[in-house]
């Protein structure tokens, strides 16, 4: 079977699905690396925050805020996108693209999922409630500003860094400076494995005038990445020191250097292929750094 025969045609007629596997597919639970690339760093907050374990309920009630919060986000994008994904190979299969879902319905869908999340927030200190608003009006504009800002992935960059400022505030009732100084950490990974994610894209991005990070760094796109997570992992580095971790998170930390050292060399030769799995693999770099932050505490 040809790459071409692998392809999605946007022409071709919905398929007959039921209506929760349309949700699914609308929400990417069918595709968790999302949810993973937002619950890694919330975890590291928590557990950073709180000086080792930080208790099952607030663990869980993250979890759960990630699962709700990334699946509304992923309906509100594909309403915004909607005219945009049926032109673009990755996404043209996506139910809104194709007709499966109407609009309505997915706001709707939305709507749900975030009050859902909402009902987490009486469980946690007030000082959480107003960073929860502010990342729902950032992530609800994330899908506009690629018609106009150059850089995307830093805006989706705060979107996805807020559950840490959220998980100091749940533990110590404040933000102090370490818990924006790993937000602003977080927010270098994220540009950088969204970009490996755009750089998938970039032509048909260029073609039908969507902004993105792969095609404002053109050529440079590749020694961008590395430096993104050069500042990444330097960031964390002076993190875990102030916070006293030690050779385990050391380990963690070396783990993850490796996997973004993989990332660079796939990404090399700019094949989508390999910058789409680059960009997966992420899951890995920062299920690495939390390993080492939770063995660290974990062997005090």
């Amino acid at each position: 079977m040809t790459e071409a025969n692998l392809r999605p045609d946007p022409t071709a007629p919905p398929r007959q699905r039921s209506r929760l596997a349309r949700y699914v597919s609308l929400t990417r639970l069918d595709k968790p690396i999302g949810i993973a690339l937002l619950l890694w760093p919330t975890l590291d907050a928590l557990w950073l925050a709180a000086d080792g374990w930080p208790g099952a309920q607030l663990t869980l009630i993250f979890c759960i805020g990630t699962v709700l919060t990334r699946s509304a986000g992923c309906a509100i994008n594909d309403v915004a996108d909607r005219r945009f994904d049926a032109h673009v190979e990755r996404t043209a299969g996506r139910v809104l693209a194709r007709g499966e879902l109407a609009s309505s319905e997915a706001i709707m869908v939305a709507i749900v999922l975030a009050a859902c999340a909402a009902l987490t927030l009486p469980l946690l200190h007030p000082a959480a409630t107003p960073l929860a608003l502010i990342a729902v009006l950032i992530s609800v504009s994330y899908p506009f500003c690629k018609r106009f800002f150059p850089m995307p992935q830093a805006y989706l960059g705060l979107a996805f860094s807020f559950g840490i400022p959220m998980a100091f505030a749940a533990v110590l009732g404040r933000v102090p400076d370490r818990g924006w100084l790993l937000m602003l950490a977080n927010l270098f990974w994220v540009v950088a494995y969204d970009t490996e994610y755009a750089m998938v894209d970039r032509r048909d991005d260029l073609r039908i005038g969507i902004r993105s990070s792969a095609i404002l760094f053109g050529r440079a796109d590749v020694p961008a990445v590395a430096l993104c997570y050069a500042a990444y992992l330097a960031a964390l580095a002076g993190i875990a020191r102030s916070a006293g971790l030690g050779w385990c998170f050391a380990v963690g930390w070396i783990g993850a250097l490796a996997c973004a050292v993989l990332h660079v060399l796939w990404i090399r030769g700019r094949d989508p292929q390999q910058c789409l799995r680059a960009f997966r693999h992420n899951h890995w770099l920062g299920l690495s750094i939390f390993a080492g932050i939770v063995a660290d505490y974990a062997l005090r």
